[in-house]
């Protein structure tokens, strides 16, 4: 995916300029934005594939930002926290980003972080068999990215689908955290593993059947659904 398209929201120009740099090099398109409300213009206007957002940013932050865009994106979205900014990071996973990195940050880093993100995304829209996944209460149409929960179909975010179809591919078994990581993220993934107990709250909240993961204390998660 050389031709995707990248946007970066920060209010530092200097990284805007850096990062940029480093990103055309590699032959994306990169577009920046230094405000959340030209944020979300450019959001809707250039429909980037990857999102680099920073969470402090003047008049609309980067947390409102990211809330109000995943109304009408699925972009995969890198957050940017300073180090001390613990609560924000969960905020924001919660809120539907799909990774973050701390600031300070090594450029080679953040684009070995989005190249892996384009890799994921381009590794699942090109997944064709089997095409549906069906279960008791639950539907998975894997080529087409869309999930229905008795009948009724669910919005989920590219790592969100990605972390189900995870776990209903491995029906019954214990997924462990590490491995939840591997098959998500990649194993070249340099953050936490917390990252994965997040997106699984908000995939239980969306579905509103939790008890379709299971909790393997101390190990991991266990997709329990019936085969259909």
């Amino acid at each position: 995916m050389s031709d995707a398209k990248i946007l970066i929201v920060d209010d530092e120009q200097n990284i805007l300029d850096l990062v940029s740099a480093y990103l055309r090099r590699e032959g994306y398109e990169v577009h920046t934005a230094t405000d959340g409300v030209s944020g979300l213009k450019a959001v809707r206007a250039f429909r980037p594939d990857v999102v680099v957002l920073d969470i402090m940013l003047p008049g609309l932050d980067g947390l409102e930002m990211l809330s109000r865009m995943r109304q009408e994106s699925d972009a995969y979205v890198i957050m940017l926290t300073a180090k001390t900014e613990e609560v924000d990071k969960i905020v924001g996973l919660s809120m539907g980003a799909d990774d973050y990195v701390t600031k300070p940050f090594s450029p080679h880093e953040l684009v070995a972080r989005v190249k892996a993100a384009l890799r994921r995304m381009r590794g699942l829209s090109a997944k064709q068999s089997p095409e549906i996944l069906s279960f008791r209460h639950l539907r998975i149409d894997v080529g087409g990215r869309q999930v229905w929960v008795d009948g009724n179909p669910i919005e989920l975010t590219t790592t969100e689908f990605g972390l189900l179809l995870a776990l209903a591919e491995h029906r019954g078994m214990v997924m462990s955290r590490e491995q939840l990581l591997e098959h998500v993220w990649g194993h070249d993934y340099y953050g936490e593993t917390r990252v994965v107990d997040v997106h699984i709250g908000h995939i239980r909240q969306k579905l509103g059947v939790p008890e379709l993961i299971q909790t393997v204390r101390g190990v991991g998660y266990r997709f329990v659904d019936e085969v259909d």
